[in-house]
């Protein structure tokens, strides 16, 4: 009995084998008789079909590569949409806190508008130019700010900011003549800013010794790459160094709109970008 107990395990593998092997001889035999029943027509047809498995197997490996493009374009599509945004939300904090005499400036007509599509439309094709065919967003490395290049910002403050600075540091300040003070400080900077880009041979020799000097305070840890005037480029007419100048410049020191800094003898101002 235990002989015959031993000896079961190794028949049974044996009889798995035999049929296992009785199977594949079975599958050669239908195969063989399936190849010998249309012999005129089997090597065509099969052609035909490794022809059009081979197009197919292409049509899909042309889709997964449209796939993965556009899987890889949509981080780049989410951080357009995020900075779109957060400069919508600049704009719309500088039009709501803008002094009323200045919107009439920066307010386009119908006629000006048409006259800016051109510039980012081919109406050939209706597709913008800064997209290419597919409407891929391509990234472009962000160069450092350079001297003279961009305008100055002009971080308007809001309603709310002023209610919120206690009666004695605001007085008798009120939100147009803070915001005109900002606009004005914003085109002092872009004075000096110019003055700092322009060539000596297009500047007199008075003008070119003050350019030298802000070049120095230009080249410094504090100022560089930043824009920047002096207290002695305060000449008005909305802000001049009186008791109301000063208490502006005090506010926007205060709100973040401006930094205070010594460089030599002169006191020098470096405006802040909104966040």
């Amino acid at each position: 009995m235990e002989a015959a107990a031993a000896a079961s395990p190794g028949s049974s593998s044996l009889e798995a084998v035999a049929t296992a092997f009785r199977s594949r001889v079975n599958e050669l035999q239908d195969l063989a008789l399936a190849r010998n029943m249309y012999p005129a027509t089997a090597v065509t047809d099969l052609t035909a079909v490794d022809t059009s498995v081979t197009a197919m197997e292409a049509q899909v490996q042309a889709i997964r590569r449209r796939l993965q493009e556009e899987l890889d374009a949509i981080p780049k599509a989410k951080k357009l949409v995020e900075k779109s945004l957060k400069q919508q939300q600049k704009l719309q904090h500088m039009l709501a806190n803008m002094p009323p005499g200045m919107r009439e400036d920066i307010v386009a007509t119908p006629l000006e508008q048409s006259l800016m599509l051109p510039e980012c439309f081919n109406f050939n094709t209706a597709v913008p130019e800064c997209l290419d065919s597919d409407f891929k967003i391509k990234e472009e490395p962000v160069a450092a700010p350079k001297k003279g290049k961009g305008s100055a910002p002009r971080w308007y403050i809001s309603t709310e900011e002023l209610d919120s600075l206690s009666s004695y540091m605001r007085g008798r300040l009120t939100l147009e003549k803070v915001n005109i003070s900002i606009n004005e400080v914003a085109t002092y900077a872009d004075a000096n800013a110019h003055l700092v880009a322009c060539p000596k041979k297009k500047l007199s020799e008075d003008t070119w010794e003050k350019a030298l000097e802000l070049r120095d305070i230009a080249a410094t840890e504090a100022v560089k790459g930043k824009h920047f005037f002096l207290e002695a480029d305060i000449k008005g007419p909305g802000l001049k160094l009186d008791h109301t100048g000063k208490a502006i410049l005090t506010v926007l020191r205060h709100l973040g709109r401006v930094h205070e800094t010594r460089i030599g003898h002169h006191r020098v101002f470096i405006l802040s970008k909104q966040c």
